[in-house]
């Protein structure tokens, strides 16, 4: 009797097992989670990393670190040079790969102070006007406002941080309490390393790399679509897998103002909208799939526009504004939103930009 067929359909359904496997092997290798022990690491798509702090160094923000066969591009460097090392050794945890690129999503602190701690020959990369930020062009970083608001209140957390461990008797609670303030000690005494290191190559709207992978090459989109969040928010699309990381141009939640182009932000929201992806990696919170929250966003950024604008015409100090403005209308969109009250920091940085179309 003849075996041949039946061998040859034994071989088929080998090799089509063998690649079943495979195909669940790879979907399974792209949800992939690791740790160290400063860092988190989710694989959204192949080679494509969403990074978080695990609360033992204070990281402050969210990277994204792309893998290729050569190489590896790192997006933003935390808070301060020791957080930015602690990532540097957590990387070994997903490559072997040297980094060759590090990118600024934009200039503040808690994203790009750890620029300095990367090895020499890392190109770092961003839009100019992180470039003027951090060299000293416009304004002194380390004297600004939403610096020191940030960084000067550590020491009374330290502090605070003490008497409740002195009063505390669950020793639950207890490990709780020396693990946050060893990490904010840490930080306290971290802070005073950091030296502002700008990009070396800038962009000005539109950057685009081409990293090689192992099906060949991953097109890297750097977009700068105005100013939002800061003067110069650079978002980093990957068109292949329907993927952009934001930085803080768009959050889970509310994002900081403090620097914000709050009248020009909406715009600039419409660029990301514009993009096709239906995944997108925040400095802050979780990996998000919907891109329903933008809209939302930008209703409350033109609101918060209106009635401080309003304020301002009324001549109700900045300060009084702050407290009495009540966006609790988009409370059900931003969990954050108690009530009446808006972060200070915001309406005098608008009050700011009405004084500047006032000639004030």
């Amino acid at each position: 009797m003849d075996t041949k067929p039946a061998r040859k359909r034994s071989q088929m359904m080998l090799l089509l097992i063998a690649a079943s496997l495979l195909l669940s092997g790879q979907t399974w290798a792209q949800g992939r989670v690791l740790e160290s022990a400063s860092h988190r690491f989710e694989e959204v798509a192949e080679g494509v990393w969403h990074g978080s702090g695990t609360g033992t160094v204070n990281t402050m923000s969210n990277v994204m670190v792309l893998v290729g066969e050569f190489d590896t591009l790192v997006v933003d460097s935390h808070v301060t040079p020791a957080a930015a090392r602690a990532l540097i050794d957590s990387l070994a945890e997903i490559t072997d790969k040297p980094v060759r690129y590090l990118v600024n999503s934009h200039y503040h602190f808690d994203h790009a102070h750890g620029n300095q701690a990367f090895p020499q020959g890392v190109e770092i990369i961003g839009h100019e006007f992180t470039r003027a930020k951090l060299n000293g062009e416009i304004g002194n970083v380390l004297q600004e406002r939403t610096f020191r608001s940030f960084s000067d209140p550590v020491p009374i957390t330290v502090s605070s941080l003490e008497r409740q461990l002195e009063l505390a008797s669950d020793e639950e609670q207890r490990v709780q309490i020396e693990q946050r303030l060893q990490t904010q000690r840490d930080y306290m005494n971290a802070i005073p390393e950091v030296r502002p290191t700008p990009p070396n190559i800038t962009l000005q709207e539109k950057m685009t790399l081409f990293q090689v992978v192992a099906d060949g090459s991953r097109e890297i989109q750097l977009l700068h679509f105005g100013r939002a969040h800061t003067g110069g928010d650079v978002v980093v699309y990957l068109p292949q897998d329907g993927i952009v990381f934001t930085g803080d141009m768009m959050l889970p939640g509310l994002a900081y103002m403090g620097d914000a182009h709050v009248d020009e932000w909406p715009a600039s929201l419409e660029g990301l909208k514009s993009l096709d992806f239906d995944t997108w990696l925040p400095g802050h919170g979780p990996v998000m799939r919907s891109k329903q929250p933008i809209e939302h966003f930008q209703a409350y950024l033109r609101d918060l526009w209106d009635k401080t604008n309003a304020m301002y015409r009324e001549g109700v100090a900045w300060e009084r504004a702050a407290g009495q403005i009540d966006m609790s209308n988009h409370a059900d969109n931003f969990a954050q939103i108690r009530g009446p009250g808006v972060d200070s920091r915001a309406i005098r940085r608008i009050y700011d930009l009405l004084d500047q179309r006032e000639g004030n």
